[in-house]
């Protein structure tokens, strides 16, 4: 186990408990807030999941958000008291017509992080905003990642990761921000990382965003995702 604080978990945290395992981190940057994610193919117990929680209460959180889980993933969480936060549409796209990359973009340098989440905090609501640790977490979440930025070097204004695993690709996180939204920079970064999943082996791509963000999802139809049946969710309780 990685270290902690009164306030929080300050380094991401595995438990595993019987085959049973989660991940456990911070939500937001006050420590308050954790995220809960389940780090094994099969789903979690309700009994396995209130062990976490009484963790996380030891660490001084006061309320803990889930990853984004399926309707299996949910069923432990639901039975241990969580609530549904959100809902969310998940999309797949075969990796065959791809759209054009038609901005440039580069490789951020690490001076680069606080323009990233400057951007990340213009371009979503406060409960979806990354911290440090969340754009840390969102790097090493596969395998095999892909992390474009544009902008000048005194300035950033759009940013996208992506990762690969086990022949599929997924779109971690996209921003635009808003002052630079209708330029199609929201294409590009799509686009970039869709090439870079084919050409590496993927043979589809996912990406998950909510129910009423209409913006992201005419943008991720318009570069060629479908919307799957299943849903996720989020889940949300108080500590």
């Amino acid at each position: 186990m990685t270290g902690a604080t009164s306030r929080g978990v300050a380094e991401p945290e595995t438990i595993e408990q019987r085959g049973e395992r989660a991940r456990l981190a911070s939500w937001r940057a006050d420590g308050q807030v954790a995220h809960l994610s389940p780090a094994a193919m099969r789903p979690l117990s309700a009994t396995f999941v209130d062990s976490c929680l009484d963790r996380l209460r030891a660490r001084g959180f006061t309320s803990v958000v889930t990853s984004a889980l399926s309707e299996a993933e949910c069923a432990g969480f639901l039975r241990a008291g969580f609530d549904v936060q959100e809902e969310l549409e998940l999309l797949a796209h075969d990796l065959n017509a791809i759209p054009d990359v038609s901005h440039r973009l580069r490789r951020p340098r690490r001076s680069d992080r606080p323009r990233v989440l400057a951007v990340d905090g213009a371009a979503f609501e406060s409960f979806w905003r990354l911290h440090q640790g969340g754009l840390e977490d969102a790097l090493g979440a596969t395998p095999s990642v892909r992390f474009r930025v544009h902008g000048r070097r005194d300035g950033l204004d759009a940013y996208v990761i992506g990762g690969r695993g086990a022949g599929t690709g997924y779109v971690q996180r996209l921003a635009v921000h808003p002052a630079a939204r209708g330029r199609g920079l929201g294409r590009t970064l799509v686009g970039d990382v869709l090439h870079w999943m084919r050409r590496h082996g993927a043979s589809r791509a996912l990406v998950n965003t909510q129910q009423t963000n209409q913006a992201a999802l005419s943008l991720y139809r318009a570069c060629g995702f479908r919307v799957l049946p299943e849903g996720l969710r989020v889940l949300v309780r108080a500590l």
